[in-house]
């Protein structure tokens, strides 16, 4: 596709974002590639950096087999996640910043040093980690009403929106992560459970991968990057008044509450 064309869909995109007005699926008129879909991401990243906001990890997206079959995909996809997305456990977030909010239990990883694809194994991933947290993405799209192809949740940054964090810090090898034990809350009552595995077979399997496929953009995971490796549940829809509340067993629990 052409770059001018590939630029009008990105500045439809982050339109669609900063005025908080949903937009058609791009990929049904314009039949993106996956490759095209990138391309736009990477404008819009280009743009949010020119505006200021920093680069601060990143998220893996379709990391369990039943979402992949849904796409019709083999592998995941990834987003960048920016310094304002980022929030602490227990506190607010606000829904008429967001068009379709829903939520996503993860683990997420904070790591020590710089995590350089190609090659990059679980091993390496769980020794360049300095520790593991509870998190909870908010997953948003800019497509009306979830409409969305893989073409059209990777060109809208991987549906990013906020990513909470738990204060709990874990060593990466104290536990095993593929056998950590989630349940998630919605106003008080137990709506999804779930279990590391449920990506990739390990938590840490999708960092490797996005470590890896960061190289074919030359990118690269920075020391003190934070990176969210796919849901352990279904996203769960969520509006203004509702609290979140995920429990990971020894690794803690992480809340939050949308106004």
């Amino acid at each position: 596709m052409e770059d001018s064309q590939l630029k009008e869909i990105a500045a439809r995109l982050e339109r669609a974002e900063r005025e908080r007005v949903a937009i058609d699926p791009p990929a049904a008129s314009a039949r993106l590639s996956v490759a095209d879909a990138y391309r736009i991401q990477m404008i819009n990243v280009e743009r949010r950096l020119t505006a200021g906001r920093r680069i601060v990890g990143g998220k893996v997206g379709l990391t369990s087999a039943a979402m992949q079959k849904m796409m019709g995909v083999n592998e995941p996809d990834f987003g960048h996640l920016f310094d304002d997305m980022i929030l602490e456990s227990g506190s607010e977030c606000r829904t008429d910043a967001m068009l379709l909010p829903r939520v996503e239990p993860e683990i997420a990883f904070v790591l020590s040093r710089e995590l350089h694809g190609p090659g990059v194994t679980r091993e390496d991933v769980l020794a360049a980690t300095k520790y593991v947290t509870p998190a909870l993405e908010i997953i948003d799209t800019r497509i009306r009403d979830w409409k969305i192809t893989l073409a059209d949740t990777i060109a809208d940054n991987a549906s990013s929106g906020r990513v909470v964090l738990g204060t709990q810090k874990t060593p990466p090898r104290q536990y095993d992560l593929a056998s950590i034990a989630m349940k998630l809350e919605k106003n008080g009552a137990l709506v999804e459970e779930g279990v590391g595995s449920a990506v990739l077979g390990h938590p840490a399997e999708p960092v490797a991968w996005l470590a890896n496929k960061l190289a074919e953009f030359s990118q690269s995971l920075a020391a003190g990057s934070i990176v969210i490796p796919g849901a352990l549940c279904r996203a769960l829809p969520v509006a203004a008044g509702d609290v979140i509340v995920a429990s990971f067993g020894p690794l803690g629990s992480v809340g939050v509450r949308f106004v």
